[in-house]
């Protein structure tokens, strides 16, 4: 295992930054590999190294476009920036014409692929592929996401955030991160989730960007998916680690029928909310397997 995180940490850090100024914000972007296009929408509180494991097998066949939201990794805001879902799936579409884009997929997990199938319902007729990883799910709250946001909303919360995860306590919780993984020994044998939070601790300005993030979640536009679903019209796949209790695999697939669109399900074993990172050479496979599967439905 640290064999292939040294390689795939190389591999990510060899990746030339480029930020496009989109509105109130900047995006950061990394582009690897060539081939047709692919966009990873990373989710919270993470950055674009949430990839780096699957990139190296998906670089081979594909332009891969990696991005930092703003208020994670490179990416750049101030005071004005709209933190919102719709506000970032709004500078995702502005990115794909900066980028010239007519034809791509996406790869999202998490937050992040709430605001991709925003995009998806905005951009239709462009998006070839939609790939959602461990998301939200309408009229589902996450345990401990919407007190966060309450707390992110008081004063000082951002030196209160960055006390606790300097606790490897409180990150290893449920309150915390401990709903990563699966395999809770990677916490003593790796703490894979340094990249994520030094960062944070070592920046008031990263940590509040993060909590503003945190605070632009919008429950609404989560439930109005019961029923925006059906407005999807690229080939999707749902794939989901099975021991996730964030977002629990049950429901996840009572809300695949929501979709009218071409889906596929799969479940990653021994792999909780970030199954990308616990299971990449699966992951890699069945992302390849169903990215190369011709269209379902061609473009209306």
């Amino acid at each position: 295992m640290p064999n292939t995180v040294t390689k795939s940490h190389a591999f990510y850090a060899n990746g030339a930054v480029v930020k496009y100024k989109l509105d109130d914000a900047s995006i950061a972007v990394r582009t690897f590999g060539s081939g047709p296009a692919l966009i990873f929408i990373h989710g919270y509180p993470v950055n674009g190294y949430t990839w780096s494991k699957i990139l190296p097998a998906l670089a081979e066949h594909y332009t891969c476009h990696v991005i930092d939201l703003p208020g994670f990794g490179d990416s750049e805001w101030d005071n004005t920036t709209d933190f919102t879902f719709t506000a970032q799936a709004r500078r995702i579409n502005l990115l794909v014409n900066a980028l010239e884009l007519t034809e791509y997929s996406m790869i999202a997990h998490n937050t992040g692929a709430t605001i991709s199938r925003l995009a998806a319902v905005e951009m239709p007729q462009n998006v070839n592929k939609l790939i959602i990883i461990n998301t939200e799910m309408p009229n589902h709250r996450p345990p401990w996401i919407p007190f966060y946001q309450w707390c992110a909303k008081l004063p000082l919360a951002a030196l209160t955030f960055r006390a606790l995860l300097q606790s490897k306590m409180f990150v290893r919780s449920s309150m915390g991160l401990g709903e990563f993984y699966a395999d809770k020994v990677r916490f003593k044998r790796e703490y894979p989730v340094a990249p994520y939070l030094k960062p944070l601790i070592a920046s008031q300005k990263k940590m509040q960007g993060s909590l503003n993030y945190l605070c632009g979640v919008e429950w609404p536009v989560v439930d109005s998916f019961a029923t925006r679903h059906a407005e999807i019209q690229a080939d999707t796949l749902l794939l989901w680690g099975e021991c996730d209790r964030t977002f629990p695999v049950e429901l996840a697939q009572l809300m695949q029928k929501q979709f009218t669109c071409h889906t596929e399900f799969i479940r990653i074993k021994n792999a909780s909310l970030m199954p990308h990172e616990e299971q990449p050479e699966q992951v890699s496979k069945h992302l390849l397997d169903f990215l190369k599967k011709p269209k379902q439905h061609p473009f209306k």
